[in-house]
């Protein structure tokens, strides 16, 4: 029988996600070696030959763990350099520190530029990402970047609800552009809240642009972190008249500390989201609804092997 001329890796982050890939593609997920030593060092061993081969390395990251995920990618890709494989495509559907991308306040680093560097010079060829928190985070890689949109996901999970009157509102003017992709796609109008962040993690609403009152709202952003702009923009739109079954749509479930009180109470009629980041049982609550990108992380795959565009699952 004919080798296949890739191999799909999996990390520890996820590696319900990469079965599902690995499942999509018709091919075996690669035999690798995952550890920690006692002292907290993290250990990795290809389990197979990956000389003159294509390798796809599947790693997110989560809550709490990040640096212990991208600690493991680094070895991993590094792994796979030192292997004499052909390629190394680096599937990195939570890209972790992408929110540090510019100096705030004096005397901060670049966070995300250390990461993608570190990424970089550990043998990455190629990065493939979900929704990073702004697209000039591209520009810091030194290696080719596909940033994959989902919005053609949730746009397929709603129309198929078949809702009336919607409105996509984007909790932020940053998040407007992917904002009104998302509405193109549903043919729906776009509103936008204005909030200011007075301190980390805490945001306050203070304008609706847009017209929402008797609409049925579609709140779409890139991630839900502590939950609390989406609950201040929640409380907004009620005030303003929008209809009471409310939705939420975003992309990376990070979830972390109190959002899953909050997203529980806010009074969401769903919370959708995607699997770019496993939902651990203790954070899932009624209404929560989780879209898998497996599917369309096998199109990339295979795309990639076969030496065709991706263009289209991205613009």
């Amino acid at each position: 029988m004919a080798q296949s001329k890739f191999t799909i890796f999996s990390g520890s982050s996820h590696p319900e996600l990469a079965e599902k890939v690995a499942k999509a593609t018709k091919t075996p997920l690669g035999k690798v070696t995952l550890s920690t030593f006692s002292c907290g060092e993290k250990y990795v061993a290809l389990g197979q030959t990956v000389r003159g081969k294509e390798v796809f390395i599947i790693q997110t990251c989560r809550d709490q763990l990040v640096n212990d995920d991208l600690m493991e990618l680094f070895l991993m890709i590094n792994a796979a350099k030192l292997s004499f494989a052909s390629k190394i495509h680096v599937i990195i559907p939570h890209f972790g520190y992408a929110r540090q991308d510019k100096v705030h306040v004096p005397r901060e680093p670049i966070s995300a530029k250390v990461m993608s560097d570190l990424i970089v010079k550990a043998g990455a060829d190629n990065v493939i990402a979900f929704e990073l928190h702004a697209d000039q985070a591209q520009a810091f890689f030194d290696v080719p970047v596909d940033n994959i949109s989902v919005h053609r996901l949730f746009a397929k999970y709603f129309k198929d609800k078949k809702l009336k009157n919607v409105t996509v509102v984007s909790p932020d003017a940053g998040g407007a552009k992917n904002a009104k992709k998302f509405a193109d796609d549903l043919g729906a109008p776009i509103a936008i809240l204005h909030k200011s962040r007075p301190e980390h993690n805490k945001a306050i609403t203070t304008h609706v642009v847009g017209d929402v009152k008797g609409r049925t709202c579609i709140i779409y952003d890139d991630m839900i972190d502590t939950a609390g702009s989406v609950s201040a923009a929640h409380e907004a739109l009620s005030k303003q008249g929008a209809n009471k079954d409310m939705y939420l749509a975003v992309t990376h479930p990070i979830f972390s500390g109190p959002a899953p009180e909050r997203l529980s109470k806010a009074g969401f009629k769903e919370v959708v989201v995607t699997d770019t980041m496993p939902i651990t049982k203790e954070k899932q609550f009624k209404g929560l609804k989780q879209i898998s990108i497996a599917p369309l992380i096998a199109h990339i795959i295979t795309n990639i092997t076969n030496q065709q565009s991706v263009s289209q699952l991205f613009y």
